[in-house]
């Protein structure tokens, strides 16, 4: 690799969020909290990459506090005492050693399944309704139950800044509830909430504005967006760059001051006639300062690696990924399974050592190195 790696350790300020660098760490789940609790393992995880130079860590998806709002095993909530109190140590390990982080604050919606913790009579939650042999698999939500995931959002949001995250970021990406609100192939409602782009981003514009109520004007709020769903690859929810106008506009009109732009492939222009990303158009449409992702530092991507492999994906070249940083098409740069296999990857890319970084397989996901 030739290219200037300086953009990337360049400091990055944004009212009270001040970063040394532009190296994010992506939230990505691992399933290693038992009752939702983060323990000292969770905690080392994060510091270990924090004192090895990530700018500004983003945690795995911890659920809001909503009885529905989980869908997998051993993720780790954002409600309780107990939850609250173990991720209060992962923050104060991570300022320790000059880090930043952020939680990611999520709602499976949908997604979730009968049986799964910590109620498993609980069905998932969504915009639609969903039964079958009689059964309640997807309670589709009265107005009630949006406001009381709204407040479940605003309360997660203001606990994190009383315990000393430096930001929120919202998780309304990849088929998860915010994402099924925003796409018509999980959202045909018929209400306020559903039809134009407009009625279905209601719901997300409603939880930001209760989340900036929450935190104050200054406070950083991520926002976290795809056109893929893990439903459907191919999906887009703005097919122009028109639509995904409509579509960004009202988000930062409600207070986003970062939006993260999710791509399966950092390099894939978004529309046809330009070579910008996803993370550049909505930077050019939104003004607001963007992050990129999708399979930095790595030669294959992550759904490669989704099911049982034996793959390895070796270090790639990240000089096209500098040039377009250094010429301000984003702000800065999530870096996910390159820094689950790998803590020092941010260190290791600083000083040249490109042929110390680790590949990435899927044993990597068995523990929390």
């Amino acid at each position: 690799m030739s290219a200037d790696t300086s953009p990337l350790f360049a400091s990055f300020e944004l009212g009270p969020l001040s970063l040394s660098n532009r190296i994010v760490m992506a939230p990505m789940t691992r399933n290693f909290s038992p009752n939702g609790v983060p323990g000292e393992q969770v905690v080392d995880y994060y510091r270990r990459r924090a004192e090895s130079g990530v700018g500004l860590i983003i945690t795995e998806g911890t659920t809001v506090g909503h009885k529905a709002a989980n869908g997998y095993p051993d993720v780790p909530a954002f409600h309780g005492e107990e939850a609250l109190a173990g991720w209060k140590k992962v923050v104060d390990a991570v300022h320790a050693v000059g880090g930043k982080i952020a939680p990611q604050l999520w709602h499976v919606g949908n997604v979730r399944r009968l049986g799964t913790p910590p109620d498993g009579d609980v069905p998932g939650y969504g915009p639609m309704e969903k039964i079958k042999d009689g059964k309640e698999l997807v309670h589709g939500m009265t107005h009630d139950d949006i406001q009381d995931v709204v407040k479940a959002f605003a309360q997660a949001a203001k606990d994190a800044k009383e315990i000393g995250f430096d930001a929120i970021e919202l998780h309304g990406a990849h088929g998860y509830l915010i994402d099924q609100f925003f796409w018509d192939g999980t959202n045909q409602r018929t209400d306020e909430y559903g039809g134009s782009m407009e009625n279905r981003a209601r719901f997300a514009v409603e939880i930001i504005s209760a989340v900036r109520d929450a935190v104050g004007p200054d406070y950083p709020v991520i926002f976290r967006f795809s056109q893929w769903k893990q439903q459907d690859y191919s999906a887009r929810l703005a097919p122009t760059p028109d639509l995904l106008e409509a579509f960004l506009k009202p988000l930062a009109d409600a207070g986003v001051d970062i939006f993260h732009c999710s791509q399966r492939r950092f390099w894939e222009p978004e529309f046809d006639g330009s070579p910008l990303n996803l993370a550049g158009w909505t930077r050019n449409i939104t003004g607001k300062p963007c992050i990129t992702v999708g399979s930095v530092g790595l030669d294959g991507e992550f759904l490669e690696f989704m099911v049982k492999t034996d793959k390895v994906a070796e270090t790639a070249n990240i000089d096209g990924l500098l040039e377009r940083l250094g010429q301000g098409e984003f702000d800065l740069v999530a870096v996910g399974r390159a820094l689950i296999v790998d803590p020092q990857w941010a260190d290791k890319v600083r000083e040249g050592r490109f042929a110390d970084i680790l590949p990435f397989s899927r044993e990597a996901l068995k523990t929390l190195a």
